[in-house]
């Protein structure tokens, strides 16, 4: 893929997106949501701090000219190299880590997190933190803070292989303090989590406002993963703390918050946001992009898009598949979408149920299609089986193409959908099965369902309304962020002028 070299333009504003796992190393809703938005916006210079896996990712989309050559944070990959401090420096090192760790551990300390966040900041950028983090203090400092008296965490017994694990996992999830924040301009998260951390850190050194924008809830994502996760409850203290804080943080500081629905609002204002600083922003497709799909398959089919991953909850689609098949021999299921790297296992886990229940013949996994618009087309009705959501695309881009949906009540879902579909509670196979059965039952009801789908993305949920609503964004924190660095005995800049420092 094309990757480009451009040097900032004179007048041009300059944004920093903040990706994890997504854009331009992934496919799926969210990175196509950032494509849209630089594709939008020729006028705006785009830099890119990408928190990866391993670092060997490819680039995969076709990134403009106005988009300069990512910076990659692989948190998986070899340890950065580097030694740890010693003498006066450790010793202020470690005070902090402590400080951090009985933020994450005690709720009564909870007000040094940041503090001690920030002045691990400074020591990752000289490529302290993680070699510190790999010695046997740091397991000392969680060991010692774990043992204190009347913490709940210390009723566990936690043991060395638990300081272990804890301690690695935060190094992996800390390595993004290390990368170079950005200068200047509007640092823009597009997930909470660990890719807001280089923004946190640009807004504390160099005073760049920081726009956040969840699509799905980060933090509740985190609490669903971690309740399967095959760590003890020491280890899950630890990290769920650091994400809980590091939410409220985040929620704090950002100067602007655009979660993708009204539902991730209420996460965003217990977290600790000012009311006044949320604006929900919906995702938005291009109607002409995905126009009516046309003739519906002659057999009964149910149709699926998006990536093959736990939290979009196949084993229930599968299992309310079965049921339909129970009254529609004739029915097949068809899903499309790629299989993220590790996630082979649960593709294998969802096939072997489909056949354990007796469906594999006509239950087909059919991998990445070149146009999405063909997985909207293959079926009567087009599913949604997620626990966790935000805005998604492929609910919108179905609606846009004609296609009645049955959904799982999450995230923004609802309010998507509205009257346009049928939406039933997450993990009901009994529910989700009823409601494809209705549809599938009355052709004239799913023909209408379609059309006024589309006449409400048509209405509510374009493109052009996210892209203007997201550029007069980023002017409006581009100039308020070069007014707070002005010299304040200067006076304050015109637009134009701040806008001219921004792109530096």
């Amino acid at each position: 893929m094309h990757v480009s070299h451009r040097a900032p333009r004179r007048g041009a504003a300059r944004v920093t997106l903040l990706t994890e796992g997504t854009y331009p190393h992934s496919h799926g809703g969210v990175s196509v949501w950032c494509d849209q938005l630089v594709g939008g916006m020729p006028d705006i210079d785009f830099d890119i701090i990408a928190v990866t896996g391993t670092g060997r990712e490819a680039v995969v989309w076709e990134l403009p000219p106005h988009v300069a050559e990512p910076l990659t944070v692989p948190m998986w990959g070899p340890a950065p190299t580097g030694s740890p401090p010693r003498g006066r420096r450790e010793r202020r090192l470690m005070a902090a880590y402590e400080r951090f760790l009985t933020a994450l551990l005690d709720p009564g300390a909870e007000d040094g997190f940041a503090p001690a966040l920030y002045e691990m900041a400074h020591a990752a950028r000289d490529g302290l933190l993680g070699p510190a983090l790999r010695t046997d203090r740091a397991l000392r400092v969680l060991t010692g803070v774990w043992n204190r008296p009347g913490l709940t965490v210390r009723e566990a017994r936690p043991s060395l292989h638990d300081a272990v694990t804890a301690t690695g996992l935060l190094e992996h999830a800390l390595r993004p303090l290390a990368a170079r924040p950005p200068e200047r301009g509007v640092a823009h998260a597009v997930s909470g989590g660990v890719a807001v951390l280089p923004g946190l850190a640009a807004l504390e050194l160099h005073g760049v406002p920081l726009l956040l924008t969840e699509h799905g809830v980060y933090l509740r994502e985190r609490y669903l993963g971690y309740r399967t996760a095959p760590y003890r409850w020491p280890v899950k203290a630890v990290l769920l703390g650091f994400f809980r804080l590091l939410a409220e943080e985040s929620y704090r500081r950002a100067a602007l918050i655009t979660p993708g629905n009204r539902y991730n609002r209420l996460w965003e204002e217990q977290g600790g946001a000012d009311p006044d600083l949320i604006r929900t922003v919906y995702n938005g497709v291009d109607p002409a992009a995905f126009p009516p799909a046309g003739p519906e398959p002659q057999a009964p089919t149910l149709s699926w898009a998006g990536r093959v991953d736990p939290i979009k909850d196949l084993e229930t689609l599968i299992r309310a598949f079965a049921q339909v098949r129970g009254t529609l021999p004739d029915a097949t299921l068809r899903l499309f979408g790629g299989t993220p790297r590790g996630g082979e296992a649960y593709r294998e886990r969802c096939e072997a149920l489909a056949a354990s229940l007796g469906h594999a013949d006509a239950v087909t996994f059919e991998g990445r299609v070149d146009d999405i618009r063909d997985a909207y087309a293959a079926g009567n009705v087009v599913m949604l089986s997620s626990i966790s959501e935000g805005f998604p695309f492929t609910l919108i881009e179905a609606m846009s193409c004609g296609r009645a949906t049955v959904s799982t009540d999450v995230g923004g879902v609802r309010e998507a959908v509205g009257d346009a579909g049928l939406v039933v509670p997450p993990r009901d196979p009994a529910a989700m099965a009823a409601a494809a059965l209705e549809l599938l039952a009355d052709p004239p009801r799913r023909a209408a369902m379609g059309e006024a789908a589309r006449l409400r993305v048509i209405e509510q949920f374009t493109l052009r309304q996210t892209i203007d609503t997201f550029r007069a964004i980023y002017l409006e924190l581009a100039v308020r962020g070069t007014v707070r660095l002005a010299d304040p005995w200067s006076g304050s800049l015109t637009d134009e002028a701040a806008l001219g420092s921004v792109a530096g």
